[in-house]
């Protein structure tokens, strides 16, 4: 699906971080050996083929991540104005670290570090993904409290890509 832009949604379904994430506050940076930051040449070649190849409304779903994120896929995540080539779902946690909170101290500084990430969650739950041939939209649906049977299941936050517009927007 990744070859041409003949599919109206294109999904690249994997299991590490794909956008960049920088982990430390100010000039350094601080990346993840366990995500394609490790991979810089692979990613930028994939990435680059996405837009060569003019696929069509391309999204990376991704887990094994334990927390949920959104994050627009640059053509330079160094430039936060360059162009958004793709858009990337990370999945919830399912159980890690028991019932979870929304954000931890340490996301403060992604979101400061990487302008491409819109969204960080670490509450328990799934992405309920509806898509149409306009729209894409991906709810971040939450448990409170995994150690609760029945605890109630709510939507964190609600985000919609646009056909023919790459990047998330929230609902």
């Amino acid at each position: 699906a990744v070859a041409g832009p003949t599919a109206r949604w294109n999904t690249l379904a994997q299991q590490v971080f794909f956008s960049q994430r920088d982990f430390v506050a100010g000039p350094g940076t601080n990346f993840s050996n366990d995500a394609w930051d490790a991979y810089l040449v692979e990613r930028n070649s994939l990435r680059d083929h996405l837009a060569e190849v003019g696929t069509s409304n391309p999204v990376v779903l991704t887990g094994d991540v334990h927390a949920a994120y959104v994050c627009d896929v640059k053509a330079d995540f160094d430039d936060p104005s360059s162009p958004t080539v793709a858009t990337e779902l990370v999945g919830t946690p399912i159980t890690t670290g028991r019932d979870g909170v929304d954000q931890n101290p340490g996301d403060a500084i992604q979101f400061a570090e990487n302008p491409h990430i819109k969204f960080i969650n670490r509450k328990r739950g799934y992405i309920r993904n509806v898509i149409t041939p306009s729209t894409w939209t991906a709810d971040y649906r939450v448990v409170e409290f995994v150690t609760t049977p029945g605890a109630p299941v709510t939507t964190r936050a609600s985000f919609v890509i646009e056909d023919g517009q790459p990047g998330a927007i929230p609902a």
